[in-house]
């Protein structure tokens, strides 16, 4: 599959930069942070937090959303490092629908 281009990255983490700034209060800015990272077709979104060992950071995988026969679909990571397929949220070409899925109460898992 083709990689995302220039425009589409670019429109891409408009829509990511807004919904983090959002997504994070302002006083725990510095310490919980939500990255995203583009892999050809995909948009990987992950926490970066403070782990349970003092001084050290620790990156965990939210979700990751591929651009895929012209619709985004949503995946989650289960414990074997292995993404799967998000069966109960529709393929959309809307990105940002998509984020926003990650935000409804029946899918509030993604934030655990």
């Amino acid at each position: 599959m083709a990689a995302l281009d220039t425009f589409t990255k670019k429109k891409l983490e408009k829509i990511l930069d807004s919904y983090i700034d959002a997504k994070i209060p302002k006083h725990l800015e510095d310490e919980y942070k939500i990255i995203y990272k583009f892999r050809g077709n995909t948009v990987t979104l992950s926490q970066d937090r403070p782990s349970y060992m003092p001084g050290q950071r620790v990156e965990l995988p939210i979700a990751q959303f591929r651009f895929e026969e012209n619709k985004w679909k949503i995946y989650w990571k289960d414990s074997k490092d292995r993404w799967h397929f998000v069966e109960d949220i529709k393929p959309n070409a809307d990105f940002e629908k998509q984020l926003m899925m990650l935000e409804k109460q029946e899918f509030n898992y993604f934030w655990l």
